[in-house]
């Protein structure tokens, strides 16, 4: 039975930003707005892909090389692609947190619970978002996928995560919007807490998180719970 963690370690892109002001920018350049999804999906995809295959990517470069791929079935695009792909990817800066994660992260915080996180993405775009909203300060390490050189949901940058912490993978629990994040987390020994921010089922291929919540503050509430 999983216990109350010492370390949780947050997933970034979806889980703590708010991609949705993405979508304006594929509707700016004359794609549908709808392939958001599809490109972050094909983004995923192919740095699973080269994970599995033991190959490495940086994040950068796969989702600007799917959003190639997205783009070349639009018809009627208002600029030409290199530019398109630029303005797109340029619209990382500036996404901030969903409403709830800050009172999310200071609960954690408040009851003595390290905070770090591990994102599939880049290091440096989450920086100015976790700085806007206040919670920058709560966080004592922020890692990449690029420091184990393999995409999560391999085991090993969860694994890495622990060992740069200082503490076993059971006594670290990961909060993630992404079933498959919360299933690898799993299977490499971590607690689990999954945020279901649109109200899906979750799938029955992936092992079951410890906690759910719609919101960080229900996940965070429910993980200091464990154990009690």
């Amino acid at each position: 039975m999983a216990g109350r963690p010492n370390v949780v370690v947050f997933d970034v892109n979806e889980t703590l930003s708010d991609m949705e002001p993405l979508r304006a920018r594929f509707v700016d350049i004359g794609a549908p707005g709808y392939l958001l999804e599809t490109w972050f999906a094909g983004t995923l995809r192919d740095g699973f892909a080269l994970t599995a295959a033991g190959a490495y990517a940086e994040f950068s470069e796969v989702a600007e090389a799917s959003l190639r791929v997205t783009l070349a079935g639009v018809d009627g695009l208002l600029r030409d692609v290199d530019d398109a792909v630029a303005f797109v990817l340029a619209g990382f800066p500036a996404l901030d947190v969903h409403p709830d994660v800050p009172d999310g992260m200071r609960e954690l915080h408040r009851a003595g619970i390290r905070l770090v996180t591990l994102t599939n993405g880049s290091v440096p775009l989450s920086e100015g978002m976790l700085s806007r909203a206040g919670v920058l300060d709560l966080l004592e390490r922020r890692m990449s996928v690029g420091e184990a050189h393999r995409w999560k949901p391999a085991a090993d940058p969860y694994r890495h995560a622990a060992a740069q912490c200082g503490v076993s993978v059971g006594q670290m629990a990961l909060v993630a919007a992404h079933p498959w994040d919360t299933d690898g987390a799993q299977r490499a020994g971590l607690t689990t807490g999954w945020i279901n921010r649109k109200d899906h089922p979750y799938p029955k291929c992936f092992l079951p998180p410890d906690v759910t919540g719609s919101n960080l503050p229900a996940v965070a509430h429910a993980l200091l719970a464990l154990g009690a």
